[in-house]
């Protein structure tokens, strides 16, 4: 998942793209000061809770 975050005037803004093309095609068009990111989830199935705190 990609997420471009626009902050304009005292605004911010988020979107969502599942892929990186179309964020970096949305991208070129958004005003203000814009930041790309990547989201990864890792969710690893063999590591278990040992105990909560």
């Amino acid at each position: 998942m990609w997420i471009i975050t626009v902050f304009l005037k005292q605004n911010i803004k988020m979107y969502e793209f599942h892929t990186e093309e179309e964020a970096r095609e949305a991208f070129k068009d958004m005003k203000g000061y814009k930041i790309l990111s990547e989201i990864l989830y890792y969710q690893e199935p063999s590591i278990k809770k040992v105990s909560s705190w």
